[in-house]
């Protein structure tokens, strides 16, 4: 088995090995991962962090030793805190984004002098890393501000608190205690919501007085009640509530 680590600040992840191929997640800076499979331009790969397998460019990433990929994987995660920070190695700087891994800066001989985030956080604390991200555009496969998907939002709030959610909504739907009621849940708890054929294709993060932060178009707040999320912009409901879940 081979092992690597992303050297670049947000690497796309596809379905299949093309860059006109779907992204179905990213690697952000410092994610390790095991090669699965490797061709002369691509190599399948599974993310250490949630076991997600996918493909990515052999440009995009340093390949890694056992015993360094283990390493890392077994220490606390070092997270970038700020929007943007860099890492710098002599004269060059690569930018790199909030929730970046920095475990692994001396390996790859990288300087870093910014915020950290470390260790496990109160669940009060969900919501002031959600607001970080308001307003970023919706992306299909995003984990970044710069562009996120709704389970990559909520995956990476609960990361940057210490707490590890896997990466889409449906997976995440099987994480956790479910509630009965709205009246049930706190803020940070996870709201998840269903398409006409009963799949679960959407989650957000629960706030007090029956608002909800989530990925529409951007991350934004809307009301939610028992049938689900109301925009008010467009005044109707956009999102049909499935099922409430304690995580923490």
């Amino acid at each position: 088995m081979q092992y690597a680590i992303c050297n670049l600040g947000i690497v796309p992840l596809r379905i299949e090995p093309a860059h006109t191929s779907q992204m179905l997640s990213q690697l952000l800076y410092g994610e390790v991962f095991q090669i699965l499979e490797e061709r002369a331009q691509w190599s399948r790969i599974k993310s250490a962090y949630d076991n997600l397998e996918a493909w990515v460019e052999n440009k995009q990433f340093q390949k890694i030793s056992a015993e360094e990929f283990e390493g890392i994987n077994a220490e606390t995660p070092l997270l970038c805190a700020d929007l943007v920070e860099f890492v710098s190695k002599g004269e060059q700087l690569i930018s790199i984004p909030m929730g970046a891994v920095l475990n692994g800066v001396g390996l790859m001989q990288h300087q870093h002098s910014g915020s950290i985030a470390s260790g496990s956080k109160p669940k009060d604390k969900l919501l002031e890393t959600a607001f970080l991200y308001l307003n970023a555009p919706y992306l299909w496969g995003g984990k970044s501000p710069f562009g996120i998907d709704a389970s990559g939002f909520t995956q990476m709030v609960y990361k940057l608190n210490g707490h590890k959610l896997l990466r889409n909504a449906a997976q995440q739907a099987h994480q956790g205690e479910s509630l009965s009621f709205i009246e049930e849940s706190e803020p940070g708890d996870l709201a998840f919501f269903d398409n006409a054929e009963g799949i679960i294709n959407h989650v957000g993060i629960m706030m007090s007085d029956n608002y909800i932060i989530h990925v529409d178009g951007k991350v934004r707040l809307d009301r939610i009640d028992h049938s689900g999320i109301y925009n008010a912009e467009v005044k109707r409901h956009t999102h049909q509530l499935r099922v409430i879940k304690k995580i923490i």
